[in-house]
């Protein structure tokens, strides 16, 4: 009665305000930061009075002379005396919105992780490295070169380490060698960065007390939640610091933030997070990750920025909790008008995309995209090698049975830098000091095998540096005998004989980054249309779905991070993009083993038609692809020779090159030169290195030595004038190297390297596609089995789109909103404020629940089941995070519909074997009779085109026509391009433009061209009809094994690369007006 009195008389709540002033800004900006629009909000219902405590009187006056109220709003900051409040609220005993006690716990990581473990809130896997004093060693702490050990829990690189200070925010993320290493330090938004990388660093920090835990693969994008009570919550999604630590701002200068929904899963996780830590309002961080949601960091009281809707609901719960706690007499039900809203004109909203979703397409304004699958080969790369010796040296096979387990018939592979700089260490000591020709290296046998060991040495000496990226050595037993055990007890095998197999080269170039980057520029800007900006307005709008798949090849992974620099516009060193952003399937995107067989017998029919200088071409109507050999020139048995003739020619050139620096080598006893070595260097530098040219060096690292070697090899291996046979399979590598010194070495001024590259490109353009089958039904036959599985994630991509497309568009809008909840979640939100809660998209919520990350005192990163790519249509389509806009809170007409973009990169064999299958899908029998998926016109330029050369693709744009019915066969059209990648006429030509792009050793990628006749329809129906044979069904997706000696960051599962991987606008300059 005393209350409701006092109320009738005009006295009202007192809340008082006790947090530092920077943390409510007062006087004329008072209502410019959230906490004032929140507070005039409140003020706005009537009930309340604020009182603000001014710095002075927190950090001076005691507590008894502090103002008196009923609510306390407190929180620490900066130089907030945490313990004075707490001595006032035990003084005044006001309700407090916040507690204070538990406040404490939040300055301290490992309380925060302990707290969450208590309340059964998912944490990532992690393990505490506490030091008493900096640099203390302890005995439980093992640092090895790609993973760190802690009480028996191993983490392998990436992992993250985090102080256990909670103030403190140097954040560290260290990357394995695999990928090139580094590590990428985190930071609190300084200007427009959150991030730095630095390639240099591998070894973690000993200067104090860490967190390490297990680096959580979220797509490049972070979710923020903000509770106000243990009944709402709020969540909004930014770009993530680790991809390229550039923040993105809208042009007022603010950080992009939107808005989205969250699972009951998620949202129950804020319920707890609340209640455990004691603080109604409350911000935490949450990583999705394979299906799941954990819980990073808890950062107390935490408001969202400039949204109003937010503030609106914000000040409508803490009204309710404020008179439930002080006057609960008195209604809180939330009146029909808010009361701030009578007057006010409508609010401004952000500077984002607002004019609705529709994506039109070429044939009219009632076609929207819906899918962008593209096939891409990687870009321009250094020439691949291989060496092969028989080695009998005790030195390196015993290295073979470190490394392999002492296990004396098993082979080994020796990829990581610490086994790498092991061989190298070996090889120094067995390579002789004395060069061929003199005394001690008398026998031909010995002079070819002490060359091989040079060779490997020099390969492994390379640029100073390791990346098993890019370099592996396999050692294979071939003879065993048997010896006595070192015990005396039993005999036991022991190698004698193995074979060394050194794989080097194929680095992606200076050029082939370049190559990529401006490819991922272009699909950003010309592949999405109606979007205006293009790819921009669709993140901007949070209705991209994408992900980016790579194969095993380093030159592949790195292609496919540079091409996702350009398509999002990121900046920085490519490693973290990889990690962050890639996720590798080398059972779908590598490999030739299904069709070796075949491929053997179409190369065998090849060199028959070569050497017997059969006539390819025919007189008939029909068309010339059709005919065995297609493509070959006629004269080309009488072109071998010349090949033969000029690559010797170039060989001795080089040799002449290499004769100097190999007598300086010989001077110096490298026995006693330990290089540093750089991963991060293998990744090949962005810009040529022009001091190496001005010396008159060879392009990149390689050395003459090596580049003789490289062409010493081709010229050996082209043509066996003991057996006098040409070696048809040398022709592309030939054309390889040619290539590749004409475009990045041309300064050494080679004679004969310019007909030399003519004469190969001749027979290239003949033999490379014919080693895919020599006609179309053989080549219809191999490509079914290379691209099988790829086809069959394809159809998947599809199919998905499809559905996806139906069911948004079956459903009743008011079922969009409010679609299928729990029953138990239902009744939860019923019971609280149903009109404030953030609602969630349940469609696939429920794979939430289900496990799929180790525990945390596993000695394992995640099991091996999951590992690489599941590749099943539900796990494809569920386990991926939905980071769905939240339609309450962005204007967007059709926030439901998404684009789906699906990039898989991959070699120029699984580009020719697409092609192939899609070209000729219409010859198999089933199929007779039925119109090919590829026009006349199309195939003839095909057949002329021969080479799909680097960054070659083919896409496939899937479009919704919005105006048929839904069962109407028109309702999805299917578009198909492709490009034959780098355009060779810079090499050809001699005019200005060709001088400059020869110059800048970079050859421009071709645009796409129509696979179709304009005007034509191929509907999704068809094209599952033509293509279902040849596709691996979803159902026989079995889970891709993860290679034994591979330790890089790619055993993740296809969910790695959650729903939307970057979703915000791409404005990066934008904020030059806006501070």
């Amino acid at each position: 009665m005393e209350e409701e009195q006092e109320r009738e008389t005009g006295e009202k709540i007192k809340i008082g305000v006790c947090v530092m002033e920077k943390k409510v800004k007062c006087g004329p900006e008072v209502f410019s930061a959230p906490m004032g629009q929140i507070l005039e909000r409140l003020q706005a219902f009537g009930e309340f009075e604020i009182i603000h405590f001014r710095d002075r009187v927190i950090l001076e006056d005691p507590i008894e002379s502090w103002p008196i109220c009923d609510c306390l709003i407190a929180f620490h900051s900066s130089g907030y005396p945490l313990e004075k409040a707490e001595a006032y609220a035990a003084l005044r005993k006001p309700f407090l919105v916040n507690e204070l006690e538990p406040q404490h716990l939040l300055h301290d990581r490992r309380k925060v992780y302990e707290h969450l473990e208590m309340h059964r809130v998912s944490v990532p896997r992690y393990a505490l490295v506490n030091r008493e004093v900096p640099y203390q060693e302890l005995d439980y702490f093992i640092e090895e070169e790609d993973f760190v050990e802690v009480h028996g829990q191993r983490f392998w690189k990436p992992f993250v380490e985090k102080p256990v200070e909670g103030d403190d925010h140097s954040i560290m993320i260290y990357y394995p060698s695999s990928a090139g290493g580094g590590m990428k330090e985190l930071f609190r938004k300084v200007g427009n960065r959150s991030s730095d990388f630095h390639p240099d660093v591998r070894r973690v920090r000993r200067e104090g007390s860490y967190i390490y835990e297990e680096f959580m693969p979220t797509g490049g994008t972070d979710v923020k939640v903000y509770t106000v009570g243990p009944e709402y919550a709020h969540a909004e999604a930014r770009k993530s610091p680790v991809v390229d630590g550039v923040v993105m701002r809208n042009p007022d200068g603010k950080e992009v933030r939107y808005p989205v929904l969250l699972t009951p899963t998620e949202k129950q996780m804020a319920r707890e997070v609340c209640i455990a830590f004691r603080q109604a309002v409350c911000g935490f961080d949450l990583l999705r990750c394979e299906g799941r949601s954990y819980v990073c960091d808890v950062n107390g009281w935490s408001f969202v920025k400039n949204s109003h809707k937010y503030y609106d609901d914000a000040a409508c719960v803490l009204r309710k909790i404020l008179l439930d706690a002080k006057a609960p007499h008195l209604s809180s039900a939330i009146p029909p008008t808010l009361p701030w809203k009578v007057n006010e004109p409508s609010q401004p909203t952000e500077r984002l995309t607002r004019q609705g979703s529709g994506i039109i397409g070429t044939f009219g304004q009632s076609e929207e995209l819906r899918c962008v699958i593209a096939i891409i080969r990687h870009g321009d790369r250094t020439p691949k090698q291989k060496v092969k010796l028989k080695v009998t040296e005790e030195k390196l096979l015993n290295l073979m049975l470190k490394y392999n387990g002492g296990r004396p018939r098993s082979e080994t592979k020796l990829k990581s830098a610490v086994q790498l700089q092991d061989l190298l260490d070996a090889t120094r000591m067995l390579v002789p000091r004395t060069r061929p020709g003199r005394e001690s290296d008398s026998e031909a046998e010995d002079i070819e095998h002490a060359e091989k060991l040079r060779q490997v040495k020099a390969v492994l000496e390379e640029g100073g540096h390791f990346s098993g990226i890019y370099r592996k050595v396999q050692l294979k037993p071939l003879k065993w005998v048997k010896v006595s055990k070192s015990n005396g007890e039993g005999e036991e095998e022991r190698p004698v004989e193995a074979l060394m197999v050194l794989k080097y080269g194929g680095v992606l170039t200076h050029a082939g980054r370049k190559q990529a980057e401006e490819l991922g520029r272009y699909f950003r800007n010309h592949m999405y249309p109606g979007e205006g900006t293009g790819l921009l307005r669709l993140h901007s709008t949070y209705r991209h779905d994408l992900k980016i798949y790579s194969s095993d090849e380093g030159r592949v992974q790195m292609s496919a991070a540079a091409f996702a620099k350009g398509l999002l516009d990121l900046e920085g060193q490519l490693t973290p993009i990889l990690v962050s952003l890639v996720s590798k399937d080398s059972s779908m995107l590598d490999g030739l083993d299904n069709a070796s067989v075949e491929m053997d017998e179409a190369k065998a029919r090849l060199n028959e038609i070569i050497s017997s200088g059969l006539k390819t071409g025919n007189n008939s109507a029909t068309p010339p692809w059709m005919a065995d050999g297609g493509g070959l020139p006629l004269d080309a048995s009488e072109l071998l020779p010349k090949l033969v003739k000029l690559t010797k020619k170039v060989t001795e050139q080089v040799r002449l090159l290499a004769k100097n620096e190999n007598e300086e080598l010989t001077k110096t006893s490298s026995d006693d030169v330990t290089l540093p070595y750089d991963q991060a260097r293998a990744l090949g530098k962005t810009n040529i290195d022009v001091d190496r040219i001005a010396a008159g060096l060879p392009c990149g690292s390689e050395g003459f030595l090596l580049m003789y070697a490289r062409w010493r090899k081709l010229a050996k291996d082209l043509y066996s004038e003991r057996k006098e046979r040409f070696d048809l399979t040398q022709i592309p590598d030939v054309y390889d190297s040619c290539k590749y010194d004409l475009l990045h070495n041309a300064h050494l001024n080679l004679e004969g390297l310019d007909e030399l590259f003519k004469i190969a490109q001749l027979l290239a353009d003949g033999v490379i596609p014919n080693e895919y089958g020599i006609n179309p039904t053989q080549k219809l036959n191999i490509g079914s089995k290379i691209a099988r599985r790829l086809l069959g994630k394809i159809m998947i991509d599809l199919r998905n789109t499809r559905e996806e497309a139906i069911s948004v568009a079956a459903e009743p809008k008011s079922d969009q909103d409010e679609h299928s909840k729990s029953a138990n979640t239902e009744k939860e939100d019923k019971k609280h404020h149903p009109k404030l809660h953030v609602k969630s998209d349940d469609r696939k919520s429920s794979t939430s629940d289900t496990p799929k990350l180790s525990a945390k005192n596993e000695d394992t990163r995640r099991p091996s089941t999951t590992s690489e790519i599941s590749m099943d249509q539900d796990d494809d389509d569920d386990k991926e995070t939905q980071y769905r806009l939240d339609p309450k809170y962005a204007n967007v007409r059709t926030p439901e519909r998404h684009v789906r973009t699906r990039l898989y990169f991959t070699s120029e064999s699984h580009i020719h074997s697409l092609m192939n299958v899609l070209r000729y899908c219409n010859l198999d029998e089933s199929l007779q009779g039925e119109d090919g998926l590829v026009c006349h016109s199309a195939l003839e330029r095909l057949y002329n085109t021969k080479e799909l050369d680097y960054m070659s693709y083919i896409v496939l744009r899937m479009f919704e026509n919005t105006a048929v019915a839904l069962e109407d066969t028109k309702k999805f059209r299917v578009e198909l391009t492709f490009s034959r990648g780098a355009d060779l006429s810079p090499l050809e030509k001699n005019d200005s433009k060709a001088t400059f792009l020869r110059q800048e050793h970079t050859l421009p990628v071709m645009g796409p061209e129509r696979l179709q006749e304009v005007g034509s329809y191929l509907t999704l129906d068809k094209m599952e009809k033509m293509i279902r044979s040849f596709a691996m069904p979803a159902e026989d997706f079995p889970p891709a094994s993860t290679p034994a000696g591979f330790t890089g960051y790619f055993s993740k599962s296809a969910a790695v690369l959650e729903r939307l991987v970057n979703l915000w606008p791409f404005h990066k300059h934008a904020n030059s007006n806006g501070k």
